[in-house]
């Protein structure tokens, strides 16, 4: 039966019970000297308000009564505030804290129940299946007039999927390049409640909350953010995640679903770590740092011929060399060669010496 058959039948219900408990006399009286006619009261007496879509009621005329009634709603409503998963059975008991309210019932699009003159009636659905649904329950006074109160229900879906990408790329990227992460959520409701966070390894990147879009169905939300990617940044972890933010009535555990990662290449380099004058002793390696991704291939030159540095350096190494590293590119760079008097491995010998001489003294004293 529909939500509006049932809006009928309360009034119809409540005027057959009032009219079973009245009895009926069938003798009939004089008719009232002019003078037994009383004037109408000023304050007209009201029949319950319920609107139809078969009948056009005038509105009720409302007095200050019925407004103060209004306010004294007698309804508690357990629980207050419902979040419930698409597909999941509901149930809310709807109360009367007072007399005087011979009707009570619901008003709701899925499963309503059978008015009621009890002091209680229970809404049950064994599955949710509206997204957008606004149940109310509502009780008829005695004094005419309706009151009513309204059970906030949200119904949610976590994504049914969350990916992140990089967009119109694959493979590597190129070091202070700029590309564009993207990340789809697909099929979450209800969006308002729906928050997506980019990160790169445990760093918040950026967070999006779509707090002012209403839509209750589910909709598919596509995310973007743009990321310069530096050396440091050679396989950083990119991923991003969607979480429903349901508050203190949705589930103790609020669903997040996490996208895979994402860890690009970063091209970059060569860069060539090398002082323009370079002091080493003999008896030390002659080196630069050369870096890169892909790794580059590093060549010396003296005085335009190719050389290989010593291993073992001595004064005789001592001028101008060049080194060339290719990469993505090619670099060159000019380092000045000075080698110092003293063995830097002698050096080094008696140093060892010298620390191994303390430690075993130090036992000794011990």
């Amino acid at each position: 039966m529909s939500a509006s058959t049932w809006s009928v039948t309360p009034l119809l219900f409540y005027l057959l019970s009032s009219a079973a408990s009245s009895p009926v006399s069938i003798s009939t009286s004089a008719p009232p000297l002019p003078s037994q006619i009383l004037t109408p009261s000023p304050r007209p007496t009201l029949l319950p308000s319920l609107p139809s879509p078969f009948l056009s009621v005038p509105p009720p005329v409302i007095s200050h009564a019925d407004l103060t009634e209004k306010v004294r709603c007698p309804l508690t409503m357990s629980p207050s505030t419902l979040v419930v998963r698409y597909g999941d059975p509901v149930m809310a008991n709807c109360s009367l804290q007072t007399l005087g309210f011979p009707m009570l019932g619901w008003e709701v699009s899925m499963a309503p129940p059978a008015p009621t003159q009890d002091h209680f009636l229970v809404w049950s659905v064994d599955k949710m299946t509206e997204w957008s649904i606004k149940p109310m329950c509502w009780a008829l006074s005695e004094q005419g007039g309706q009151c009513d109160i309204m059970l906030p229900l949200t119904v949610f879906k976590p994504p049914d999927n969350v990916s992140i990408s990089l967009l119109n790329h694959t493979g590597p990227v190129l070091q202070g390049h700029s590309y564009t992460l993207q990340c789809t959520v697909q099929d979450v409701a209800p969006v308002e409640h729906l928050r997506v966070t980019f990160y790169r390894g445990q760093t918040v990147l950026n967070q999006t909350k779509f707090s002012n879009n209403t839509k209750k169905k589910p909709v598919t939300e596509i995310l973007t953010l743009d990321i310069t990617p530096s050396e440091e940044e050679d396989e950083a972890q990119y991923w991003c995640e969607a979480a429903l933010e349901l508050g203190p009535e949705g589930p103790q555990h609020p669903p997040v679903v996490r996208s895979q990662t994402l860890t690009p290449m970063v091209l970059f380099g060569p860069q060539i770590a090398c002082p323009p004058k370079l002091q080493v002793r003999e008896g030390e390696r002659l080196s630069c740092e050369v870096r890169g991704n892909p790794p580059p291939s590093v060549t010396w030159f003296r005085d335009g011929q190719i050389v290989a540095l010593p291993s073992h350096s001595s004064r005789k190494h001592s001028g101008k060399y060049t080194v060339s590293a290719k990469g993505l590119e090619q670099k060159n760079f000019t380092v000045e060669v000075e080698v110092l008097s003293g063995s830097g491995t002698a050096n080094s010998c008696n140093r060892y010496f010298l620390m191994a001489f303390l430690l075993i003294q130090s036992i000794h004293w011990l």
